[in-house]
């Protein structure tokens, strides 16, 4: 299987990280790699930020097409253009919300987000409501660390792991925590095994690349795709 991860955003100097990061979950006979987007945002966090880089998501989705790969992980928790990609590709595509949550749903009854800024939450409860869940979904919350400083890992577990034990252990509000961003790299591991430190009882922690990625792997090998009753190809593409 072939995999094409789209960075939703302009620039390469996430993409070996985000790269790395995926082929630790994808299996061994799973090839992928990785674009970003021409213009546009360098991130989004928010709304603005989605509509803006939506076409330069859509140009990556149709060359994706045209280069004959198996499925296509467009790299935002907010799901930018995910719809739009499915009417006009013939195989899954997901981004970092579907996969996620709907991993942490079969995984305890309230599912806490954790994401990036203030201006993020409006769309992760946008999300929510489009796929009916939102009553299952514990009031989100933020680290307020931007997209292009979570590289700083030590200084982002230490605030996921604040946020988490409030959610969990101080309000009792979520059950699972879903990391709301896709650029949290490499810390859920690290993040479940201080939670069970603090909270004394194991609460999961779901990554939204590695969600994505054995979701697009399972789509495949199932033989599943886009429904074309939902995801009804454009009478006019462009």
């Amino acid at each position: 299987m072939k995999i094409r991860i789209i960075l939703p955003i302009t620039g390469d100097a996430l993409i070996p990280e985000v790269l790395s990061e995926a082929r630790h979950w994808a299996l061994p006979t799973t090839t992928v790699d990785a674009v970003s987007i021409q213009s546009g945002s360098t991130s989004i966090e928010s709304e603005y930020d989605d509509v803006i880089n939506g076409p330069g998501i859509l140009a990556q989705v149709k060359q994706a097409v045209a280069d004959k790969v198996d499925g296509i992980f467009v790299s935002c928790f907010a799901d930018p253009a995910v719809s739009a990609a499915r009417e006009i590709a013939d195989i899954p595509v997901v981004g970092g919300f579907e996969p996620a949550v709907l991993t942490a749903l079969g995984l305890g009854e309230r599912v806490g987000f954790i994401t990036v800024l203030p201006e993020v939450l409006p769309m992760l409860r946008g999300l929510s409501r489009g796929h009916g869940i939102d009553g299952r979904i514990a009031p989100p919350r933020v680290v307020n660390i931007p997209v292009q400083q979570l590289t700083d890992r030590r200084k982002l577990l230490s605030a996921l792991l604040e946020q988490a034990k409030e959610a969990v252990v101080t309000r009792k509000e979520a059950d699972v925590i879903v990391l709301g961003c896709t650029g949290m790299l490499g810390v859920a591991k690290d993040l479940q095994a201080a939670l069970l430190d603090a909270a004394n009882v194991h609460v999961p922690v779901v990554d939204p690349t590695a969600a994505a990625i054995t979701w697009l792997e399972s789509a495949h090998r199932m033989g599943l795709r886009p429904s074309r009753t939902t995801y009804m190809p454009p009478r006019n593409p462009h």
